[in-house]
């Protein structure tokens, strides 16, 4: 049986999602409604993917009884009340990172899903290509021996973008590329908690974070670092160290390559030709779908891969973070 979807905003990162989507088997993932919050834009949206229905607000997607799962696709201060009308409406929920602006927000989002039995799960498409699942076999034969320390560096040029510069929407460093960086040394660490966090942070002209250093030391006396910059272009990778070896993840928020030990393997992507993505290696966000597909066709009601106590961890730190460095959200003060 199809797994039937509703497309919550009718942005860019939505367009690639229904893209993906659609190279997918009809008889496995089939787009059923979208929502935007302008009637013309989310029937423009519906035309250009051919799905069946259009709304003009996100609160009418979630009460349509034909969406079995919201793909939650808006900008992140919109996702917490997104989250909580599909939840109401007893959609499952994916809902894209960072869940939430703050960790009030992604606790909130996490209760209610808990509360009334329903699958939430934060949108890290990262985790579920199969280069990052080969890595975390790599960690579980204990082929690097034994762990010591893991780095991720993600920088861009995104400050031309209002959005990213923007302090009423949350932008900044941390909420849009920092989030890569944190989950992965989680995902290596197992999910622990760290036991002491560290942070230095440029702030840009508006308020946001510009560019952030994060150390943070996990039980055992691991070290995990992260550095991430919308102002500055970084290498871009991450890397584990090991008293055996070495992994290296090149592009890591969306790889498709894994170094071990200096043995190169490479995990090409299923290019479907015509198909135009706004996001490089938009083709991998079928894994996500995928999995989420399988989570709910055996009655989870979060992801092994991403389970929510991580969500809120991930959150935690960032938000930890924010207050070293002097960043303050106006949805921090709600």
């Amino acid at each position: 049986m199809a797994l039937r979807w509703g497309i919550v905003s009718a942005g860019l990162i939505s367009s690639d999602f229904t893209t993906a989507l659609s190279t997918l088997p009809h008889s496995e993932h089939q787009v059923v409604a979208v929502a935007a919050r302008d009637l013309s834009r989310a029937k423009e949206f519906a035309r250009k993917y051919n799905i069946p229905k259009a709304y003009g607000s996100y609160e009418e997607l979630a009460k349509d009884p034909n969406v079995e799962v919201a793909y939650i696709g808006c900008q992140h201060p919109q996702h917490k009340a997104a989250v909580l009308q599909c939840l109401a409406g007893g959609k499952a929920v994916l809902c894209e990172k960072p869940m939430g602006v703050n960790a009030t927000e992604v606790h909130e989002m996490v209760a209610e899903a808990r509360s009334r039995g329903l699958f939430l799960m934060e949108a890290i498409w990262t985790r579920f290509f199969p280069a990052m699942e080969t890595l975390r076999s790599v960690l579980a034969q204990r082929t690097l021996g034994d762990l010591r320390v893991a780095r991720a560096e993600l920088g861009m040029e995104l400050s031309k973008f209002a959005r990213a510069t923007d302090l009423a929407q949350a932008g900044g460093a941390l909420l849009d590329l920092g989030i890569y960086g944190a989950q992965f040394l989680s995902m290596v660490f197992g999910g622990q908690k760290p036991e002491k966090i560290l942070a230095m942070g440029s702030i840009y002209e508006t308020g946001v974070d510009d560019t952030v250093t994060v150390l943070l030391q996990y039980p055992g006396g691991l070290h995990g670092s992260f550095t991430c910059s919308i102002t500055t272009w970084l290498s871009n990778t991450a890397s584990v160290n090991g008293t055996k070896g070495m992994a290296q993840v090149h592009h890591f928020w969306s790889p498709t390559k894994l170094v071990v030990n200096n043995e190169e393997k490479e995990f090409p992507l299923h290019v479907v030709p015509n198909n135009k993505y706004n996001y490089e290696n938009g083709e991998g966000m079928i894994y996500e779908a995928k999995h989420v597909r399988e989570c709910l066709r055996q009655g989870l009601k979060e992801s092994p891969v991403i389970p929510l106590a991580e969500s809120e961890l991930l959150a935690d730190i960032i938000e930890e973070v924010r207050k070293v460095i002097g960043v303050t959200f106006p949805q921090d003060k709600r």
